[in-house]
């Protein structure tokens, strides 16, 4: 182990190149690690701060529920690498050679599924998510490989290694969501009659045959006044009998990234406690980073130029 007078020696010694490249990788680290520390720090305090609402009654905005994930009715949801069936996956491939890592696949799953609580269920899409689940498998392969069901066969050079990571939640899994609520449907439904009139319209437009062919009842070939008159009477009543229909299906609840890009979107199979002690573990290892850095930084200039 190096003691501090040949750290010294080292920095007084090298080039004036390998100094400054040493000297703005530890301030990049520094700056890093101070950035994911105010991050994880806002995580933690935003989900320590908000109330958990239930399905039935949360507000339409930023909220916090808590339940269990379920599968929507409908083709299984399959992991690639292990054909296991579950609610939401994430996976990596990826090549080891003896000096760098290649990643040949990835993807991350972007199926609906279903939050179920107390008072109803909640429709999660997961796009965006920051998702921290349980179940993380990690395994190595040689040539003989695997072929993922997207169709990549990983039969590569002799001597090289791949890499296997599958993470997964499954149905009846606890399940922590916080994120956009929104409500679609049933009697608390709102709507903007004029501008879906316009659109219908508009649409309409597109299409000069249909107009002739209902509302041209001169045949001349054109939409007069009068008939434009009756079209817009059908438009307005076609977007009225719909309106009446979707107050009578039932209420769709939906959670989804939010449209504020300063509020996060975390789902999660830890409980709110969990997840804020982890955050919290996560700011403290990340300032540490940022104060070791910072100082080593601070430490090289000193040594190099006093």
């Amino acid at each position: 182990m190096l003691s501090t007078t040949d750290w010294k020696s080292i920095v007084l010694t090298t080039s004036n190149g390998n100094f400054w490249f040493y000297f703005f990788g530890a301030v990049i680290i520094s700056c890093v690690g101070f950035y994911f520390a105010f991050g994880f720090l806002k995580r933690a305090r935003v989900i320590d701060d908000t109330p958990t609402s239930k399905i039935r009654s949360a507000a339409q905005g930023y909220v916090e529920l808590v339940g269990r994930s379920k599968a929507m009715d409908g083709p299984p949801i399959l992991s690639p690498l292990t054909n296991t069936v579950c609610t939401w996956y994430r996976y990596k491939v990826e090549e080891i050679h003896d000096k760098h890592t290649r990643t040949l696949e990835s993807s991350t799953s972007d199926n609906l599924f279903y939050l179920v609580g107390p008072t109803g269920n909640c429709v999660i899409d997961p796009e965006d998510a920051i998702v921290q689940p349980t179940v993380k498998k990690v395994w190595h392969g040689s040539r003989n490989g695997h072929k993922s069901s997207f169709g990549f066969s990983m039969l590569s050079s002799m001597g090289s290694r791949y890499r296997y990571t599958e993470e997964r939640m499954h149905d009846n899994d606890p399940l922590y969501a916080i994120g956009e609520f929104s409500s679609v449907g049933g009697q608390n439904s709102e709507f903007n009659t004029r501008e879906e009139v316009k659109n219908l319209l508009t649409t309409w437009k597109k299409d000069p045959g249909f107009l002739l062919e209902k509302f041209d009842k001169n045949k001349d070939g054109k939409i007069d006044l009068q008939e434009w008159e009756k079209v817009r009477r059908v438009a307005v009543k076609k977007v009225m009998d719909h309106q009446a229909k979707t107050k009578t299906e039932p209420m769709i609840h939906l959670l989804s990234k939010p449209k504020m890009s300063n509020k996060p979107f975390i789902l999660s199979t830890k409980s709110q406690r969990a997840l804020v002690k982890t955050y919290r573990m996560y700011a403290a290892g990340s300032l540490a980073g940022f104060f070791m850095a910072g100082l080593a930084a601070v430490w090289m200039i000193t040594v190099r130029f006093s």
